[in-house]
């Protein structure tokens, strides 16, 4: 595996990769690996002949009082991982390189609606964020197919979008949430988790499955359901942020008709925010 720094040596290997008649699979990161980005990077060996992986702790979708500093940086950790798992090329790029004329005058991407709410609503510009450095990333690159984490189902949606809307010939594949034998997610926020913050966690993912229960019996009074599981969170010591029931494909809230559903959610922990969601189709096989 090679580890290039520069948009034009990234442009190089990719040329020559392309000019083998390879196909490109691409899998954008911003570093501190876990077994999640593995599966991510695992699953596009499968699909494509040539693999680049991306590091970049991109400064565009922090926010104010965010952790952009503390965000962990590990390089060396993350190279051996990316290696085991077959990646063929690494960029890794300094912000002096993704933003040679500074962030003030980037031109942004927006995703009307989609950007909205959610985890849009508490933090404001994150997703323009996500888009742009996601944008400049897929053109520098130019993949075939690009994976991504379904544990961020949101930021997924919205890049489903923009390449949609952009006329950007890429397949965007979602690959299911990586999870701990306990059930919580894979995340590399769960490293600011202290032993017993770590031990109370899986409340989320287990209260996203006690609404799925529900529905799934019939239930379909949403907000009572979702009155009942912040109660639930709160006295576990979770600070919802946000815990609503959406329809799948367009993240509008849901009515009792939908049959697609996902149950997002995101809480503090301490200080750490932790997101989840469930993706529930009532009419998919059982």
């Amino acid at each position: 595996m090679n580890t290039v720094k520069t948009v034009r040596e990234l442009r190089a290997a990719v040329a020559r990769a392309r000019g083998e008649g390879k196909r490109i699979g691409f899998v954008p990161t911003m570093g501190n690996l876990h077994s999640g980005h593995v599966a991510l990077v695992t699953k596009a060996t499968q699909r494509v002949d040539f693999v680049v992986a991306s590091i970049f702790v991109n400064p565009l979708q922090f926010g104010a009082g965010e952790d952009l500093d503390k965000y962990p940086r590990t390089l060396a950790a993350d190279q051996e991982k990316l290696l085991q798992a077959g990646c063929h090329l690494l960029f890794a790029p300094t912000a002096e390189e993704m933003y040679p004329d500074g962030m003030a005058g980037q031109t942004r991407v927006s995703v009307p609606q989609l950007c909205e709410g959610l985890c849009g609503a508490s933090r404001p510009g994150h997703f323009e964020g996500v888009a742009t450095v996601v944008t400049k990333l897929f053109n520098m690159v130019q993949p075939d197919l690009a994976i991504f984490g379904q544990k961020d189902f949101q930021q997924l949606a919205v890049i489903r979008a923009l390449v949609h809307d952009l006329n950007m010939p890429i397949q965007i594949i979602g690959e299911p949430t990586v999870r701990a034998a306990d059930g919580l997610a894979l995340s590399s926020r769960n490293g600011f988790l202290s032993e017993e913050l770590r031990a109370v966690a899986p409340v989320l993912y287990r209260g996203l499955n006690q609404i799925a229960d529900a529905i799934k019996q019939g239930e379909r009074d949403f907000p009572a359901l979702i009155g009942a599981q912040i109660k639930q969170l709160e006295a576990a010591g979770l600070r919802p942020d946000y815990l609503e029931i959406r329809h799948a494909p367009t993240l509008r809230p849901a009515t009792p008709e939908d049959r697609d559903l996902v149950i997002l959610v995101a809480a503090f922990l301490g200080t750490t925010r932790l997101i989840d969601n469930l993706h529930l189709n009532l009419d998919a096989p059982a």
